[in-house]
């Protein structure tokens, strides 16, 4: 590899790295982590939903299916799976 090449390859990742983002990738990005947070903080307004601090007697999916753990995994499931592909889009639609 030559160091002309080289330099190139670092230029570009450097580039890369450096773009800014539109308010709507941003906004678009921050979904899903405040969706998340408004899991939580509805598990913490609302401790009683949350089976697992007090599970008297329950199975396994009382104590897993509670809706703001569904809230948190829909929240993170959004901003690593969704999301990438939005902002993406919105950039090539940018261009």
């Amino acid at each position: 590899m030559s160091a002309e090449y080289a330099r190139g390859l670092q230029a570009s990742s450097a580039e890369a790295t450096n773009v800014s983002r539109t308010w709507r990738a941003r906004v678009v990005l921050a979904l899903g982590p405040v969706t998340a947070f408004a899991g939580v903080l509805w598990a913490v307004a609302q401790p009683w939903r949350i089976t697992l601090l007090h599970p008297a007697g329950q199975g396994f999916w009382w104590l897993v299916a509670e809706p703001p753990v569904y809230v948190v995994v829909a929240g993170l499931a959004f901003r690593f799976l969704v999301a990438p592909g939005v902002v993406s889009d919105l950039e090539e639609a940018e261009r």
